[in-house]
């Protein structure tokens, strides 16, 4: 809990350092808290478990969601399965996200099922750092599986820095398609249309119920001049908390900065916490 409200941080990485491109590791040395692979990382690179749990309790998260991420031409791999530690350590702190690139996984389907019978929390995709269109039918397959399911797809839907980088993949009228194919596939909208696309993702997340942003790599304080063309408390009733950790100096002073942008009373614990729990799959964080 966080000044009284559940806490989820919806979008984490915690990959094992020697699977990853190095720009990564200088990003999270860029952007995050001073030492963050020193505090969070053992001296081979890999996560550490219980310094983790620390971490997230110490900021007042209740349920963090860990990403993976296979994209070669850019980050390098963030593989599901090395998550599965840090989830059996505290399986109510964490949980994982699945992800498929279809340059890497045939049929996408069938490791989308592997991963979500191993507890995902949802179904990410990359196309910027993998090299894809989300309205690729290789992909439908997988929407299927996740309407199926009751599980929701997060997809990057903003800017990235990272080189290998096609930032022209990020569009989201790529998923008018999708969800008119799959009308009942939850979505979430990463990064909220970082760059070019805010009003392109507040009208979609607007316009659909089962449509979401998610505020992971956006400054708390911009926000409202982000989305200034919008009711600022109705679309934020459609947001969901995220970071990017460990991209970010700290999950708490974000979290209380969105709260402080002076949302109505009912409409904070919606992004803090309340929003994640009616989207995401299964996640029963621990109330105080």
């Amino acid at each position: 809990m966080l000044d009284g409200h559940l806490l989820v941080d919806a979008h984490v990485h915690v990959p094992l350092l020697s699977s990853i491109a190095p720009a990564w590791s200088q990003w999270a040395r860029d952007f995050g808290p001073d030492n963050v692979l020193g505090l969070a990382w053992d001296a081979d690179g890999n996560p550490d478990p219980a310094k983790l749990d620390e971490l997230f309790a110490a900021e007042g998260v209740d349920t963090a969601l860990l990403f993976c991420e296979y994209s070669p031409k850019a980050t390098g791999y963030q593989e599901f399965d090395d998550l599965l530690p840090l989830v059996g350590h505290n399986p109510r702190r964490f949980r994982p996200v699945a992800n498929v690139n279809p340059h890497l996984h045939f049929p996408v389907d069938r490791e989308l099922r592997r991963q979500l019978d191993l507890g995902a929390a949802a179904l990410k995709l990359h196309p910027v750092h993998g090299g894809f269109r989300l309205d690729d039918p290789a992909l439908f397959p997988a929407y299927s599986l996740l309407v199926e399911r009751n599980v929701p797809l997060v997809t990057h839907c903003g800017t990235s820095s990272f080189p290998g980088s096609m930032n022209e993949l990020a569009d989201p009228a790529q998923l008018y398609p999708v969800l008119r194919h799959f009308p009942d596939l939850t979505v979430v909208l990463a990064h909220g249309g970082r760059g070019w696309w805010y009003d392109a993702a507040a009208f979609l997340a607007l316009s659909h119920a089962n449509v979401w942003i998610e505020l992971s790599g956006l400054p708390p304080k911009r926000l409202p001049s982000y989305y200034a063309r919008h009711d600022l408390n109705r679309l934020a009733r459609k947001w969901i908390f995220g970071t990017d950790w460990p991209g970010v100096p700290g999950t708490a002073v974000n979290a209380r900065a969105v709260a402080g942008l002076g949302l109505s009373d009912d409409t904070v614990p919606l992004v803090l916490g309340e929003n994640a729990v009616r989207v995401y799959h299964g996640i029963e964080p621990e109330r105080e």
